[in-house]
């Protein structure tokens, strides 16, 4: 550790005198290039005088760089006030919430997901030891849906294997609707966004349209001007609609993944207890 504290040391001083030598380098040749002007002034001026042009065409280039470039943020944040605060805030507010409700859903089932493969395989051994308590304590020590429909179905093994089944289904589907929760509110916030962004829409179409009838006078730059502003909502609300409806299907596609692994996992449970004599809630010996 002081090695390393030494070298970047070292570095640091290395870095700062070259730094100096060339600022100094830099003054030097700056010294040497006014005193050079000095000589060459009648000459330049000269040049200046016979090259106007130049100058003009510099200058303009110059000035259309020195303008300020609008940025993204920038940009957003002049629609979103040219929309109207009070709609633009619902869509914004749906899109916060829609955010939220999809991240906890998505680090949720991402928790949830467990290898049923390994799990099956340790179950397996305790089960084929008549270590049925073992492999409860197993599935109870494991996270996610699987582990604990597989738990419910091993608490229900002296009952037989109807039983197994019974709570192994009941189990499972308590076990996929909390995966579902929330998206009820997911799929609330994918259509409410576009609605709300098509009611400012009509709401500022009806604005424009009075003042037209109140001015007595169409001017197209007015009516143009009017519309986009109100269309601007659309585009919001329809934007709000489209990251929420890709988060929706990708919390979707999870929960079929996972239903599919219980599935799965609870048939190769059921395989597992009848191998090894528990069909009728004895095993074998």
């Amino acid at each position: 550790m002081r090695n390393l504290f030494a070298l970047l040391l070292i570095l640091l001083f290395g870095a700062t005198v070259c730094n100096n030598a060339v600022t100094a380098q830099d003054y030097s040749n700056q010294q040497l290039a006014f005193q050079d002007g000095k000589k060459d002034t009648t000459t330049k001026a000269e040049e200046v005088k016979s090259e106007p042009a130049k100058d003009d065409k510099k200058a303009e280039d110059k000035k259309e760089d020195d303008k300020p470039k609008t940025t993204f943020y920038q940009m957003v944040k002049k629609y979103y006030i040219d929309g109207g605060w009070e709609f633009m805030s619902l869509v914004l507010i749906c899109l916060i919430l829609g955010l939220a409700v999809a991240i906890e859903r998505v680090i949720t089932l991402s928790l949830a997901t467990v290898n049923t493969k390994k799990l099956l395989d340790k179950i397996e051994d305790r089960v084929k030891n008549n270590d049925i308590n073992g492999a409860r304590e197993i599935c109870l020590a494991t996270s996610g849906p699987a582990a604990e429909v597989l738990g419910e179905g091993l608490r229900r093994v002296d009952d037989g294997i109807d039983a197994v089944e019974k709570a192994i289904v009941s189990n499972g589907s308590v076990q996929v609707g909390l995966l579902e929760k929330g998206l009820v509110w997911l799929a609330l916030f994918i259509a409410l966004a576009p609605m709300l962004g098509f009611l400012g829409t009509v709401i500022g179409m009806i604005f424009a349209f009075d003042t037209i009838q109140a001015s007595g006078d169409i001017k197209p730059d007015e009516v143009a001007g009017g519309i986009k502003i109100a269309l601007i909502t659309t585009v919001f609300g329809l934007i709000v609609a489209i990251i929420l409806q890709i988060f929706y299907n990708l919390i979707t596609s999870k929960v079929d993944g996972l239903s599919n692994k219980m599935e799965d996992a609870t048939i190769g449970l059921i395989d597992i207890l009848i191998d090894n004599g528990y069909a009728k809630g004895n095993p074998k010996v």
